[in-house]
């Protein structure tokens, strides 16, 4: 008799996952039931799914509501009847319409208003009738007796439930709880009832239980079940044909990677093509090597990485430029038949590209065929405590004190803090709203609305209502079109030493920069600022300490760098073994010849695996099912004990001792839970090559490419510091010079409008483009007058310079600026029978200084370009030391002045705080710092600025840093306009 039941998929307002809702049903006997969510169907599938495992009968449907008010109640009779539910909800979620007072015609489904809600029906359309409303019929004859049916809502399950379902509507609705008004929120006897309870209460109206039994009855969730593949099935229409393309391609792809003798490739892509046939997945293959063509097509460069990089039909096809031969990489890592989650290829491009990739992904396979995934954000943030105090009515200082961490102790016996951790708890799984995933596409072979409504986010994409592992559990395997601004670098550097230079670069001979000893002398030293994944202050660290100058080198780096692996101690160990590898132990001689290349540290997944396979003997796929188990995510537990027994057995075959094999399986099984995909790593560390290649060769273009795609690890002021250190003369903005970006030509370069503090967008464009059409700006009337500027704009505009080409100071500009502007409206763009000029008035001469200047670009670009932070400071002191002197005073205290570059807060295994520095010094170079707990909280950091540290120089394989034991900010002088 449930028809119109939610979970809290009813977003702020349910409160009952699907498990739960599944579990109340069936501990109250019921047999049937319906999953009506408020405008979404995120729960359907897995709400079928549910049931079905407890033995009872799902129905789906979906309750619409438009701002607070109930219309309608939409209950599929089938899987058409449910498309149509989605497609219903779809078009107006895609078209922005309100939903109507009524829906559309559904040929499969029913529709059941609330009482009063309308008068006459259609054949497929009901009245429901809440037992509180019962009275309404004291004594009447209704004119629809066959049209009533039982409604019943649901959507907690006691009255904790319903005061926790409060809560979420007084942060839904951003009130005090006691202001939630009664249309806002469900009643307190929306829940099952007990036992033949809601029978009784209609026992005088039989004939509303039956019309309702019959309906139910009459809807069959006709979905298959357990667990299909929902992809398009082919790409050319017909999976032989599939499989003959496919073919073609790798084995046309394999001659252009590895030439007509490489037997060894030959051999893996034939393997790799027979169980991609095998297990159904040509199309998936066929068509992410379509969208490749097209981006190639687009000039669109792109990085293939993830575990997809182990297969080498992936590598024959161009979907990613890893080598799985030179790497050693297994492709059942990848794909193999006993895998459970859906493999994928994570494709990136530069950030203004993919979504035209995407777009071509919509038109090439269809709207109704094609949606991006959706993700769920949950309440677990631990700022939801602040959103239930709002709630609560507790004044701002009182939850200040409740989310400070130090206050943690005392907060821990009071009473308000004990009742909002309670609310937290039972809210801290709970979805809180859909949003969309970083990347995945779905590509189905049905319409897409057969499993769920779409919504249409900011992107503008049509996008699914549940996630990735609901998308998993439904049975869709993903596209990854992700973007990063690493390949934006690399992309708009070699169109500008292509431009600059006349030079075209190919960009993809990866092989010949990896034997490049200029690129591997530089990566060595870590002088990397702005290169993809390798510029951060940990990674130039580890890159000085294993004295990186290879590939295979770099690739190690990009994995024990990982936080897991770090924190494990593994890194360590992988240094010390570098650098003493002829000290390292091997359990056994198959661990030596496996593990020489990472010094006997299982650094990658791939490492588990082959050890898995050479030493217990177990064939690949089985290998890596025991890997993804060792890390958390098997199957089940059996199948993960019967794999650990599987090795074992393998192991006593082979003769292996016992006492050895019992260690290998302890670092077998704790090595597993950190190590990273290794073609994952060798993906990141060529495109490092790439950004060092360009960084080498190219350093201004390269660096222009960084400031113009939004940076990278550092902020702005550190890159223009490096594009300067690349011999660039960098150039305050110019109206006459500058684009809306970073332009540069030959050695000059000139910052853009785009980051002057409070400049709007419009000009940023405006300006370059009006210069272009109509040739430069001769002086400041003409660029008022052409662009139509206000004062407060174009005021902006003089205090950082751009305007200088007058020739005039800065103080002249404003002056004749506010005459001109200041009271009267602005000189009109449009055509003048008679120019009349601007009277022009004799001034006495005002002059700028370089302090002014200098303070200009701090407030409006946030750094000085005038003059360096440095210049700034109050004391001529520079420290006793440079950082290209630091070496020589290992085991001494220095005092160095550094200008702040950015820092990063530990936890050591105490669970005390640690902080690591980096700085420039005087020269420009760079310089690292280490703050232990019991100096830091009396020598803070505070903020951008220079430093006076004094501190104890160590080293630790060849990198120098400073242990910080005294620390400052250091004054700067005033600014002379506030003066």
């Amino acid at each position: 008799m449930y028809l119109n039941v939610h979970s809290y998929y009813s977003l702020r307002y349910g409160t009952l996952s699907i498990k739960e809702l599944v579990e109340e049903a069936r501990a109250r006997g019921i047999t049937q039931m319906a999953l009506t969510d408020i405008n979404n169907s995120t729960g359907v599938m897995e709400f079928m799914r549910e049931c079905r495992a407890n033995g009872i009968k799902p129905i789906g449907g979906m309750e619409f509501r438009r701002d607070k008010k109930l219309l309608y109640i939409g209950i599929a009779r089938n899987r058409e009847g449910m498309k149509e539910l989605n497609d219903f909800l779809s078009y107006h979620n895609l078209e922005q319409k309100v939903l109507p007072d009524k829906p559309w015609p559904f040929r499969h489904a029913y529709v059941v208003y609330p009482l009063g809600g309308k008068a006459e029906l259609e054949a497929n359309e009901y009245i429901g009738v809440r037992f509180d409303e019962l009275h309404q019929f004291y004594n009447r004859e209704s004119g629809n007796a066959d049209k009533l049916l039982v409604l019943q809502p649901v959507f907690m399950a006691s009255r904790i439930g319903y005061r926790l379902h409060e809560y979420l509507r007084g942060i839904d609705l951003n009130t005090l709880i006691t202001m939630v008004e009664h249309e806002d929120k469900c009643k307190e006897t929306d829940l099952f009832l007990k036992p033949g309870e809601l029978e009784a209460k209609f026992s005088k109206y039989a004939f509303i239980l039956d019309n309702t039994r019959r309906l139910m009855d009459s809807c069959v969730m006709d979905y298959p079940e357990g667990k299909i593949k929902l992809n398009r099935k082919t790409f050319t229409g017909n999976a032989h044909d599939d499989k003959a393309l496919l073919e073609k391609l790798a084995m046309e792809g394999m001659l252009y990677r590895y030439g007509p003798k490489n037997k060894e490739a030959q051999k893996r892509v034939k393997n790799e093509l027979k169980v991609i046939v095998d297990l159904d997945f040509c199309a998936y293959f066929l068509i992410t090597n379509d969208i490749i063509q097209y981006s190639m097509r687009r000039g669109y460069y792109h990085v293939g990485r993830g575990s997809g990089a182990n297969s080498m039909v992936a590598y024959c096809l161009r979907i990613t430029d890893v080598d799985p031969i030179t790497l050693d990489l297994y492709f059942e890592r990848f794909l193999n038949a006993e895998r459970t989650s859906p493999p994928d290829f994570d494709i990136d491009y530069s950030w203004d590209e993919r979504e035209d990739v995407q777009d071509y992904i919509f038109k090439r396979y269809g709207r109704e065929h094609t949606a991006l995934l959706g993700t769920m954000s949950t309440f677990k943030d631990r700022s939801v405590i602040r959103e239930i105090g709002k709630v609560m009515g507790l004044p701002k200082s009182e939850i200040d004190g409740f989310t400070d961490p130090s206050r943690a102790a005392a907060n821990r016996d009071n009473d308000t803090f004990k009742k909002i951790t309670a609310i937290y708890e039972l809210m801290g799984k709970m979805p809180n709203q859909r949003s969309i995933h970083a990347g995945g596409v779905l590509i189905s072979e049905e319409p897409i609305t057969y499993y769920t409504a779409l919504d249409l986010p900011p992107k503008g994409m049509p996008t699914v209502q549940w996630d990735m592992y609901e998308a998993e559990d439904i049975g869709y395997d993903k596209y990854d079109i992700l973007s990063q601004r690493g390949i934006g670098h690399i992309k708009e550097a070699v169109k500008l030493v292509a431009r600059n230079q006349g030079k075209n670069i190919d960009i993809h001979q990866v092989k010949d920069f990896m034997k490049d000893p200029n690129l591997n002398a530089r990566l060595k030293t870590g002088n990397t600022i702005g290169c993809f994944y390798i510029e951060s202050p940990a990674m130039r660290q580890l890159l000085t300490k294993l004295v990186c100058d290879n590939y295979l080198t770099l690739v190690a780096a990009s994995s024990i760098i990982r936080p897991g692996v770090a924190q494990s101690g593994m890194m360590k160990t992988y240094i010390q073994n570098f650098h003493a590898p002829d000290k390292v132990r091997y359990l056994h001689p198959v661990m030596q010849e496996q593990l020489k290349e990472t010094f006997g540290v299982m650094v990658y997944q791939e490492d588990v695996i082959k050890v898995c396979i050479h030493y217990g003997g177990m064939d690949g796929t089985d290998a890596d099912i025991l890997r993804r188990g060792m890390s958390g995510k098997y199957r089940s537990r059996v199948e993960f004990d019967r794999l650990v027994e599987k090795f074992h057995e393998g192991t006593l075959m082979l003769g292996r001792p016992e006492d050895v094999t019992r260690e290998v399986w302890r670092q077998v099984s704790s090595f597993a839970g950190y190590s990273f995909s290794k073609a994952h790593s060798a993906s990141f560390a060529v495109e490092s090559y790439q950004s060092l290649y360009l960084k080498t060769y190219y350093p201004m273009e390269f660096m222009v490419g960084v400031l113009n795609n939004y940076g990278g690890f550092y902020t702005r002021w550190l890159y223009v510091h490096e594009l300067r250190r690349a011999g660039a003369k960098v150039h305050l903005p110019c109206v006459n010079q500058s684009s809306a970006t970073v332009a540069i030509q030959a050695r000059d370069a000139y910052l853009g409008f785009v980051g002057i503090q409070g400049l709007e967008a419009k000009f940023t464009e405006l300006i370059p483009e009006e210069r272009r059409l109509n040739g430069r700006y001769t002086d400041l009337e003409d660029f008022v007058r052409r662009t139509e500027i206000r004062l407060e704009q174009v005021v902006i505009l003089i205090r950082c310079g751009a305007l200088r080409f007058t020739g005039k100071s800065k103080k002249t500009l404003l002056w004749d600026v506010h005459a001109m502007l200041g009271q009267k409206t602005r000189p009109s763009s449009h055509s003048e029978l008679f120019h009349t000029p601007v009277k022009h008035y004799k001034m006495p001469e005002l002059q700028d200084t370089r302090l002014e200047d200098a303070y200009h670009e701090l407030e409006l670009l946030g750094f000085p370009l005038t003059l360096s932070m440095f210049d700034l400071l109050k004391t001529p002191y520079r420290g006793d030391i440079r950082t290209k002197d630091l070496m020589k005073y290992v085991g001494q205290t220095v005092r160095m002045v550094g200008r702040y570059v950015c820092e990063k807060t530990v936890r050591t295994k105490n669970n005390k705080k640690m902080w690591f520095g980096t700085f420039l010094d005087a020269d420009g170079d760079f310089f690292d710092t280490t703050h232990f707990s019991n100096s830091t909280p009396v020598y803070p950091f505070r903020g951008a600025g220079c430093y006076l540290i004094m501190g104890k120089v160590v080293e630790d394989f060849g990198f120098p840093s400073v242990e910080v034991v005294k620390f400052a900010k250091l004054e700067i002088v005033g600014n002379p306009i506030m003066d």
